[in-house]
């Protein structure tokens, strides 16, 4: 299964987003869509799975979730925009990871790229993919691919887009 891994577009998709988006089995976007219009775009190359971020509106409130708990391929995922990291965890997810630890925990909103484990809750893995739109403070857009095969995060590229401005 090939994921292709964005957030914080805040409204902005470019042609390479969508070329390098395209034969994606699914798309997963950690919120900050910006518009509606974002999310369907998208769709129309994959199906979306996301939530949304603290900048969009009811229209995409009604699209997507808060938080998101699915299993994909094997692989139990849990989604939510403002999250936090492994050792920082934001306090609306911190009993949630705790209790009940997913296998792959991803976020967006900080705008900076990461890819880590937390090794006191099994090696769970956490990844934000960075800042894939023009807003904010971040100097690289960034998005991240991946394949989850037998229930495993496999071939993950980070992939830089280009300077922010």
């Amino acid at each position: 299964m090939k994921i292709g891994l964005l957030s914080d577009t805040h409204s902005y998709l470019d042609d390479q987003i969508l070329r390098l988006l395209t034969g994606s089995d699914e798309i997963w976007h950690a919120g900050d869509f910006g518009t509606a219009e974002v999310s369907e775009r998208l769709s129309e190359i994959a199906p979306v799975k996301g939530v949304y971020g603290n900048i969009d509106g009811s229209d995409i409130r009604q699209l997507h979730p808060k938080v998101l708990r699915f299993e994909a391929n094997g692989l139990e995922v849990l989604m939510t925009h403002i999250g936090g990291y492994p050792g920082k965890y934001h306090p609306d997810i911190k009993q949630e990871i705790q209790k009940n630890p997913p296998e792959l925990y991803i976020t967006g909103h900080s705008h900076i790229l990461k890819v880590m484990t937390d090794k006191s809750l099994n090696n769970l893995l956490h990844i934000n993919p960075g800042a894939a739109g023009k807003h904010g403070f971040h100097k690289i857009r960034t998005m991240v691919r991946f394949t989850i095969t037998d229930a495993q995060v496999r071939d993950l590229q980070v992939i830089e887009l280009g300077k922010r401005t």
